[in-house]
């Protein structure tokens, strides 16, 4: 049978850079690795595409 806990909507994992994290737990620390992990392939994807577009160009005004 279901808890109230289990009813309600659970809270967006949000990390802030150097918040204090003395009163996280284990799985919240893991939960917030996963999340910050997953942001940098984000953003190292985001940057890989960048850089391909502007090589493009610079190999095109190049020629």
């Amino acid at each position: 049978m279901p808890t109230e806990d289990d009813d309600r909507p659970r809270k967006k994992i949000s990390h802030e850079i150097g918040q204090d994290l003395s009163l996280l737990s284990v799985e919240e620390l893991t939960e917030r690795v996963t999340l910050l992990k997953s942001e940098i392939a984000r953003l190292e994807e985001a940057a890989t595409r960048k850089r391909a577009s502007r090589d493009a160009a610079n190999s095109f005004f190049k020629s």
